[in-house]
């Protein structure tokens, strides 16, 4: 269950189980509320039933009586989403909500025309607000596709003098799979799978090791800015580059490949595995039942193909780095618009049940 109006689930129970147990009938227009849960800590999961059902443990629902609206209480309660998120009780993976403090909050109850007069205000905007974000969404991916479809199209329509080869025979591999060293409140940047995504580094989560763990660690090798990062597992095939030439020391999950700079581009190496083809290969060779991940020793097999010329390759990243500048761009726009209609949603429950609609 998420939002709005829930008519069946996955999950059923007959009529003759429910005769035979304690379990009782929700009547249709009955407003459910998440209690417990791991998502808690961030939203409260609120719906309105569409029939007669029943419900587990991990809901309650609030049966309203004669004066009061399903769905203004559905949208009362959206309005009372930090309360409600500040009475959560966490724990280490469940999240509850306990059915007294959802009674405690405190509201102001109009007359029930008032109350349908509100209703019909908020569901003709949310649902003007709703196609306005499907909108922006749409934009959001079709800027996304467009960059995506451009970089396949470099690697699958090559030119002439384009260079056949495998990994191994052009990059060399540093190689910090294996235990993570002690973790610190400060220190040294500490470099984790779960900061490289799919074209860039991230920041968060921002850890940290030891300086003098710097060197009786990093060992292996000594990465450069600009040298790829790539995840070997959890996930698979993820691809960055070092964006800072500051002392960083790497953990688990992540080989640092740095290309024979005569031969072959870092950037130009970057969008090379990031494209379809090339993921294609890489994720055909991974192996795991559950991760699935690659050896240090398969990856160094995939075939890859670059031209001969560097001065192609920048020629290359310069298109690419320019496109995916302006994607940014565009992802930013409509991310900010995404923002501002989830605020116009919350300034318009605030004003609903202060009495300003």
């Amino acid at each position: 269950m998420k939002f709005d109006v829930v008519s069946d689930s996955i999950d059923h129970i007959s009529r003759e189980a429910i005769d035979g147990s304690a379990t009782s009938m929700i009547p249709q227009g009955s407003v459910l509320v998440v209690v417990r849960s791991g998502i808690l800590a961030r939203i409260v999961p609120i719906a309105v039933t569409g029939r007669e059902l029943t419900i587990n443990q991990d809901l309650k629902a609030l049966c309203p009586d004669g004066t009061v609206d399903a769905m203004f209480l559905y949208h009362l309660l959206h309005s009372k989403m930090d309360d409600l998120l500040g009475m959560v009780s966490r724990g280490a993976t469940v999240h509850r909500l306990m059915t007294e403090q959802i009674r405690s909050l405190s509201f102001i109850l109009p007359p029930l025309p008032e109350q349908r007069r509100i209703v019909g205000i908020l569901d003709e905007a949310f649902e003007g607000i709703a196609t306005a974000k499907a909108n922006a969404e749409k934009n959001l991916q079709n800027a996304r596709a467009l960059f995506e479809s451009h970089l396949q199209s470099v690697f699958t329509q090559r030119g002439k003098g384009w260079e056949e080869t495998t990994i191994d025979e052009c990059i060399k591999f540093i190689d910090y799979r294996g235990k993570t060293p002690e973790k610190t409140a400060s220190g040294l940047r500490l470099v984790t799978a779960k900061n490289v995504k799919m074209g860039f580094l991230q920041e968060e989560p921002m850890e940290f090791v030891a300086p003098e763990t710097y060197g009786p660690w990093m060992t292996r090798g000594i990465p450069r800015k600009g040298d790829v990062l790539f995840t070997t597992e959890a996930p698979l095939a993820n691809v960055a580059q070092l964006d800072t030439a500051d002392k960083v020391v790497f953990a688990q999950r992540i080989i640092i490949m740095q290309p024979d700079a005569h031969r072959l581009d870092s950037t130009f190496l970057k969008y090379l595995l990031l494209s379809q083809p090339i993921q294609q290969r890489i994720h055909a060779k991974g192996t795991g039942a559950t991760v699935k991940g690659i050896k240090a020793r398969l990856l160094k097999t995939v075939e890859i193909s670059f031209p001969k010329n560097i001065a192609e390759q920048r020629n290359i990243v310069a298109v690419l780095d320019s496109l995916s500048a302006e994607t940014d761009r565009l992802a930013s726009i409509y991310q900010q618009k995404l923002t501002a209609l989830d605020e116009l949603k919350k300034s318009l429950l605030h004003q609903a049940f202060s009495g300003e609609l």
